[in-house]
């Protein structure tokens, strides 16, 4: 059976297009953003108790309290529920730094606390010069948009279909038919390329899909893929 010509490629965000931060950096600038220097050693220390308490890029939680349940369910489809219940998450750890919970989520809302992947501005551009509409498809609480404003990426997106926006999180497939709807593509003529089980759950919609390795801020996680599949298959 001949393959389906591919018209356009949703891509998942967090871990695909991007990463967040290293750990020791993200907290090092919080904590400087409420006045404090911290040497590295508690630096480090604090990073990975925050990490383990849970972090918005990070992994999952090693444990929600009863009292953020709400919150943690509705945080991919709320800013206020996103904010809150990352902000508590951290302020479930002893820093002994007044504002560092606040401040610590301000960097997720920054460009600066994030490291697109080093093939994603070629890619996007060859897709671009072939014809291939993009979107942006993510599970997330806020406004992504300005990030790759900063990056000098924001004319290679044609659209992107948020989850907090839309009311839908991956992977069901309300989420992918609204990024095809935007994009004015037959399902069947899309690939939705990410690095979760949730994204391949753009099958259920009638799309392709690839699933990729998450890769640490840097380092190159085989997005190149996508133009094998997209242009080249």
């Amino acid at each position: 059976m001949p393959r389906r010509p591919v018209q356009a490629v949703l891509l998942d965000f967090h871990g695909t297009l991007a990463q967040v931060e290293d750990p020791l950096a993200w907290v090092t600038a919080a904590a400087a953003a409420c006045g404090v220097s911290l040497e590295r050693g508690r630096a480090t220390v604090l990073a990975d108790r925050l990490v383990t308490a849970g972090r918005a890029g990070g992994p999952l939680p090693a444990r929600v309290p009863p009292g953020l349940a709400e919150l943690w369910a509705d945080r991919d489809l709320y800013e206020y529920a996103h904010r809150g219940a990352y902000t508590g998450l951290a302020e479930t750890v002893d820093a002994g730094i007044v504002g560092l919970a606040e401040a610590l989520y301000e960097r997720v809302l920054a460009p600066d606390g994030w490291v697109p992947y080093p093939d994603v501005e070629a890619v996007l551009k060859e897709l671009r010069e072939a014809g291939v509409k993009v979107a942006v498809v993510s599970n997330i609480g806020f406004d992504i948009r300005p990030f790759f404003a900063a990056w000098g990426l924001a004319d290679l997106v044609d659209a992107y279909a948020l989850s907090y926006e839309v009311g839908r999180c991956k992977p069901d497939p309300g989420i992918f038919l609204r990024a095809c709807g935007l994009l004015g593509v037959d399902p069947e003529h899309a690939l939705m390329v990410g690095d979760t089980p949730a994204d391949a759950g753009a099958v259920h919609a009638g799309c392709a899909a690839l699933v990729l390795p998450c890769a640490d801020a840097g380092r190159r996680n085989g997005l190149g893929a996508v133009l094998d599949l997209a242009l080249r298959g």
